[in-house]
């Protein structure tokens, strides 16, 4: 880049160096901005004679056209992509959403001396309108070799991030009680709901029984058949692993155990299994109180119908410390 000053009737063309205020403090012009011939007539009213420019030289691309291009490639899915002063890109889920990143291509991209990126956590329900991620480039503008490495890395990896719908979710819930079934339905109901709709969502079946694993069973084998988009299980209990009452009554309706415990605080007991696509998860405690804990967490991804793997459960660790 070359940097110079130039009377203001030779700047159009040319990318501005400094942001230029009014009188009283109020912008006239940003940093990055392509003056125009317009542009040269307010600086003339604005009683300014020269303005410092910056001129891009070859292998070098624009900042603007850097975050379009990066943004373009780094993201699929309900986004939208926008642009926004001082060299950014803004991505913008277009419909709720949970948000899913490649935390290692991240990494790689964010190596690079030229474009940086910053996303919201992975899993993370984003609504629509809410911004999912930014890129940033360099001041004015990018190295050219650089950024096709980006560019050709993306194409071959991408995406960093998925912005995937959650599109009317139907969630089945059991309560279960070693007593009654509906007093966990008393205990748990209002925070269920506190909870499902924070992400959009509300209970579409649900069921009660004493927590017994041949009952629990048939009553996970009843709201499958409508085939809801997860299935949860409030229980009342504190079970010790898959060889417990719910555990065995997963097992007998045909569920196959995808991960018993996770590295999070509250929630280590959670137990998640899968009846064929469909989810079907358990975490003892988690539903007395509407604080977040590991449901908070995972339920996004679930919702979006993405299909968690005990692998990602055991990548909670890393901020798992919820209280």
């Amino acid at each position: 880049m070359k940097a110079q000053t130039v009377g203001v009737k030779q700047a159009t063309g040319r990318v501005l160096s400094c942001t230029i205020f009014r009188a009283g403090g109020k912008k006239l012009l940003a940093k990055g901005h392509v003056i125009s011939e317009e542009d040269v007539s307010l600086l003339e009213v604005a009683g300014m004679n020269e303005v410092w420019v910056t001129e891009l030289e070859d292998g070098e691309v624009s900042e603007d056209e850097a975050v379009m291009m990066v943004g373009g490639e780094m993201a699929c899915g309900c986004i939208d992509i926008s642009l926004a002063a001082g060299g950014r890109a803004n991505l913008t889920a277009t419909e709720s959403a949970c948000i899913l990143v490649d935390d290692e291509l991240l990494k790689q991209i964010n190596c690079t001396a030229s474009i940086a990126i910053a996303t919201v956590s992975n899993f993370s329900h984003v609504m629509a309108g809410r911004r999912a991620a930014t890129v940033k480039s360099a001041p004015f503008a990018a190295a050219k070799d650089q950024l096709e490495a980006v560019v050709s890395i993306l194409k071959e990896r991408g995406p960093i991030l998925q912005a995937r719908p959650i599109r009317n979710p139907t969630v089945a819930v059991i309560y279960s009680d070693p007593v009654s079934g509906e007093r966990a339905r008393q205990l748990f109901e209002g925070v269920m709901r506190q909870r499902l709709e924070r992400l959009g969502a509300s209970v579409s079946f649900a069921t009660a029984s004493v927590e017994d694993e041949a009952q629990v069973a048939r009553g996970l084998q009843h709201v499958l058949r409508a085939r809801p988009t997860v299935v949860l299980i409030a229980s009342t209990t504190a079970p010790a692993g898959p060889g417990d009452v719910i555990g065995r009554a997963m097992a007998s309706a045909g569920c196959g155990l995808e991960r018993f415990m996770a590295p999070v605080e509250p929630g280590h007991l959670l137990l998640l299994g899968y009846k064929d696509d469909i989810p079907v998860l358990s975490a003892p405690g988690c539903f007395r109180s509407a604080k977040p804990n590991v449901v908070d967490l995972i339920l996004p991804p679930l919702l979006a119908r993405y299909r968690v793997s005990g692998w990602e459960i055991a990548c909670l660790g890393h901020g798992g410390l919820m209280d």
